[in-house]
């Protein structure tokens, strides 16, 4: 793959042989952005997982970076005014089912009642394909919708390793403070370390990268985690 003259010189920048404490690859990475655009700071973790283990759940990131989500939530009609007082976009059940079956999907985040998700499975080839599929794991099917929302209003976002085991997630943007992304980047370690397997052996992240959405990767320094 060729690069552009731009990429080429932000690249000169880096030592790639080297890895940096967060602080200083959160500068590196600031220092890299070169598009027009505000560009994304996104984290790429490498785990050590055994073929049939993942690592799947939320974090409440300390610094947001996004704008407020749309939020809609299945519930039973007596609970309507309840999710809309709670910052919910939008809220019902039947009538919600039917719209989304025809292929209305203007909202960014699904929120369930346990008792309606019996319903929200029949949208599974709608919202699954989009990863808006209500999920426990993700704290999505549940009672308690003031804190649900209240946590998404916050900017709860959902993390999770792919086939290859590598979690894939944007902590900030380059416009931000570095010690900021810094503060974003140390959190999510920190929740994906709490999600390591019980039974997983040697160093759980064995690699971490940073990058703006057009710039390098820069190799940020793991905190020795083995467990023996």
């Amino acid at each position: 793959m060729k690069h552009g003259k731009k990429y080429l010189d932000v690249v000169k920048k880096l030592d790639r042989t080297q890895e940096y404490d967060p602080a200083a690859a959160c500068t590196l990475v600031k220092e890299t952005a070169r598009a027009k655009f505000d560009e994304t700071v996104e984290v790429h973790v490498r785990l050590n997982l055994k073929k049939s283990q993942s690592v799947r759940d939320t974090v409440v990131l300390p610094n947001q970076f996004r704008g407020e989500k749309k939020v809609l939530v299945f519930c039973k009609p007596e609970r309507v005014k309840e999710a809309l007082d709670n910052g919910a976009a939008y809220a019902g059940d039947a009538e919600l089912i039917e719209k989304i079956k025809g292929g209305w999907v203007d909202f960014d985040v699904a929120v369930a009642t346990p008792d309606m998700m019996k319903d929200v499975g029949k949208l599974g080839m709608v919202l699954g394909r989009r990863g808006l599929m209500p999920n426990p794991k993700t704290g999505t099917v549940t009672n308690d919708l003031a804190a649900a929302l209240n946590e998404l209003r916050k900017g709860r976002t959902e993390f999770r390793s792919d086939k290859t085991n590598i979690v894939h997630i944007a902590i900030g943007k380059a416009s931000m403070e570095a010690a900021k992304i810094a503060e974003n980047l140390t959190v999510l370690l920190d929740e994906i370390n709490r999600k390591r397997p019980s039974d997983a052996k040697g160093d759980f992240v064995t690699s971490v990268y940073l990058a703006c959405t057009m710039g390098p990767s820069v190799r940020v320094t793991t905190v020795k985690n083995e467990k023996r």
